[in-house]
C-alpha cells in the first residue's frame, strides 16, 4: 500500500470494506427506502456487494481494470432495480480508465471517479438536485478534483470529497424527488433521506478509509 497511489490489494480491500459497510447498514438503507421507494435499496446493495466478493479471487492479481469491470458485471446480473445497471456502468467506466495501470494516482482516481460518475448520469439521466445518488457523488467528484488539482495530498483530497458528500446527502431531505420511484410521490418525497445518496456517501466513506493509506 501507499500514501500516493491506489494499487490492486487497495482495491481488494475496498470491495471487501464496502461488502461490510453495507451489509451493516442494510436495515437503515431499507428503512430510508420504505418512505420512498420500494423498499429493497439496502437488500440489493448487500447482496450486490457480497455477490462481488466471490469474484475477487477470481481476478488476475494486478489488474485494476478487470477488478472493477467483473465487480459491475457481477453487481448488473445481482442487484435489481435500478442500482443493478448504475453502478454496472460506474464500475466498467471506472474499469476503462484504469486500462493498463498497475496503480492508479490521486489524479488518476479522480479521473476515474469522474468517468464513472458521467457513466451513471448518461445511463440515468438524473441531475444535481433531483433528489439521487447523484446528489452525494457530484459534490465528492468536485471536491476530489479541486483538491488534487490544489495539489492537496490525495487522503485529504478523499477526506473532502467524503465530507462534501455527507452534505449532498444530507441536502437531499428537503428535495422533492425528480426521478425513480420516489418521484410518484411528489411534494411527500420531501423531508426524507436518498436512500441512494446514503449507499453512495457510504461507499465512498469506505473508500476513504481504504485508499492512501500508508
Amino acid at each position: 500500500m501507499s500514501t500516493a497511489s491506489i494499487a490492486f490489494d487497495d482495491v481488494v480491500a475496498w470491495f471487501n470494506l464496502a461488502a461490510e459497510r453495507l451489509r451493516e447498514a442494510r436495515g437503515y438503507l431499507t428503512d430510508l427506502d420504505s418512505a420512498i421507494g420500494d423498499a429493497d435499496h439496502g437488500t440489493n446493495m448487500d447482496r450486490g456487494f457480497q455477490a462481488v466478493l466471490t469474484i475477487l479471487p477470481t481476478v488476475p492479481a494486478g489488474d485494476i481494470a478487470a477488478l472493477y469491470k467483473g465487480a459491475g458485471r457481477k453487481i448488473l446480473s445481482t442487484v435489481g432495480g435500478a442500482s443493478g445497471p448504475l453502478y454496472y456502468t460506474f464500475m466498467d467506466r471506472i474499469g476503462k480508465t484504469a486500462e493498463g495501470k498497475a496503480e492508479l494516482s490521486g489524479a488518476d482516481f479522480a479521473t476515474a471517479l469522474e468517468a464513472g460518475i458521467a457513466g451513471i448520469q448518461e445511463r440515468g439521466k438524473a441531475e444535481p438536485g433531483d433528489k439521487t445518488m447523484l446528489d452525494a457523488l457530484i459534490p465528492a467528484r468536485d471536491a476530489l478534483r479541486a483538491g488534487i488539482d490544489r495539489g492537496a495530498a490525495p487522503a485529504d483530497a478523499l477526506a473532502a470529497a467524503v465530507e462534501a458528500a455527507e452534505q449532498g446527502m444530507l441536502a437531499t431531505i428537503p428535495l422533492v424527488a425528480r426521478k425513480g420511484r420516489a418521484s410518484y410521490l411528489g411534494e411527500r418525497s420531501a423531508g426524507h433521506q436518498d436512500p441512494g445518496a446514503t449507499s453512495s456517501h457510504l461507499l465512498l466513506q469506505a473508500m476513504a478509509d481504504t485508499f492512501f493509506r500508508p
